[in-house]
């Protein structure tokens, strides 16, 4: 794992201003050479210049071993290197000193600037040496050959350290940029992957959602009306055997298709064999399942099949006659110009339709219910309407609360509009418009 600022933090380890003890240990080294070199060069310094030899000696050492302060202050230690080439002095320390003026993170004016000065005083210095050697006598060479060495001396001295700086500083600056880089790249990627398992665990929560909603449908309105049948056998069964035979039969056949359903959707889930079983259990796709529900809730519209795309609306005349088998008393009322629609949008529509006649199973047997349809431009409308119930029903009808919920997060999902919520009159009202497209 690359982490920059964590590395830094690490490396100050050095004493004083150094990141490492390593830097330390060699800058140490380079100023005790520049010292010992130029307290060497500083004995005929003094000759030269009529002082004790003591005193030019220490004069060397102190130009020498600011050397120490390269990696702090650079500049300082170029500008002693240009002050003390008069003296012909510090050779270590004007090399060293304008390779890491190079390599710093200086404004390149200034790197250019420092650079120019000990170039010149190099070039002064060398020719004025040169030029007094010749007339002393101690070379004997032609007029070009002051002007020749000098400005060989001075770029020799000056032109490597310079550059070898600059590509040093370069080549960190780079390594420190892909370093940055690969930092945020990494902190990208880990956001990335947060937000893909924060979408994928949306994403499940969905498809349980949609699940559920499926197996509500499935068993939900067949299980109603079978509580219903059964309650009107046991009303039924020593007044009218005959009628009670066939409200048996007709509560065998609803739990016999239920059943085969729920079998079904419950198969997607264990399907597998052998050892791989459990984990193909869990890797069984949420879809699969929810597909395998859509199936078996098309199934349950009608008694022999379905449309591959679910039910549709030209199954509510059945549906309805279920629910009139069951005792209730139904008025269905279609207005507009009846016409197909997408599968979704008439699936949508019957699920609607089909979950308030549950509803009125389970909470006001015996209502008079009124269906509305109505077909319009660009939607369709649909409203169940329930009276009060007349008495108190003896089937009592289970409920987990999720019926309303279910039907708005159908309409909402196709952009359409559902309104629920009890009647003056003391019934109850479900309503839904969807949008055509």
């Amino acid at each position: 794992m690359t982490t920059t600022g964590e590395d830094d933090t690490r490396a100050l380890t050095g004493p004083w201003w150094w990141t490492r003890w390593r830097s330390a240990v060699l800058d140490g080294c380079l100023a005790l050479v520049s010292a010992v070199e130029c307290a060497a060069e500083g004995i005929p310094f003094a000759r030269d210049a009529g002082i004790p030899l003591a005193a030019g000696v220490v004069f060397g050492v102190v130009a020498g071993s600011t050397l120490l302060l390269r990696r702090m202050w650079p500049i300082v230690v170029v500008l002693v290197s240009v002050a003390i080439a008069p003296a012909q002095m510090g050779f270590l320390l004007t090399v060293v000193g304008l390779y890491t003026l190079a390599a710093s993170e200086l404004p390149r004016r200034i790197i250019a600037s420092l650079a120019g000065m000990s170039l010149l005083g190099t070039l002064v210095v060398t020719f004025v040496r040169a030029q007094q050697d010749m007339t002393h006598g101690e070379l004997d060479m032609g007029d070009w050959f002051v002007p020749f060495i000098s400005v060989t001396a001075s770029l020799g001295v000056t032109a490597p350290p310079l550059l070898l700086g600059l590509y040093v500083g370069a080549r960190r600056r780079l390594m420190e940029s892909l370093r940055e880089r690969a930092d945020s790249l990494e902190r990208e990627l880990q956001l990335l992957a947060e937000r893909a398992e924060e979408r994928a665990e949306w994403a499940r929560n969905e498809e349980r959602t949609r699940i559920a909603r499926e197996m509500h449908d499935v068993v939900a309105h067949r299980v109603s009306l079978m509580v219903v049948h059964a309650a009107a056998l046991q009303a039924v069964a020593r007044k009218d055997p005959e009628k009670a035979v066939k409200n048996a039969a007709l509560v065998g056949d609803m739990g016999r298709q239920a059943l085969t359903e729920l079998r079904e959707m419950l198969g997607v889930l264990r399907s597998g064999d052998g050892a791989g079983v459990a984990r193909e259990r869990a890797a069984v796709p949420l879809a699969a399942v929810r597909v395998a529900a859509a199936a078996a809730a098309s199934r349950a519209a009608d008694e022999g099949g379905g449309s591959a795309d679910g039910p549709c609306l030209s199954e509510l005349d059945e549906l309805i006659g279920q629910s009139a088998a069951a005792g209730m008393v139904v008025d269905l009322s279609v207005e507009g110009e009846v016409r197909s629609y997408a599968p979704e949008v008439e699936r949508t529509a019957y699920r609607v339709v089909q979950e308030a006649l549950t509803n009125v199973h389970k909470h006001a047997a015996g209502a008079k219910t009124y269906v509305r349809l109505a077909h319009r431009v660009s939607e369709i409308a649909m409203q169940v309407e329930n009276e009060p119930p007349s008495e108190v029903s003896s089937a009592r009808l289970p409920s987990g609360g999720n019926g309303l919920v279910g039907m708005k997060e159908r309409v909402s999902a196709l952009g359409g509009v559902f309104v629920s919520g009890p009647t003056d009159a003391g019934g109850f009202r479900v309503s839904a418009v969807i949008p055509a497209s």
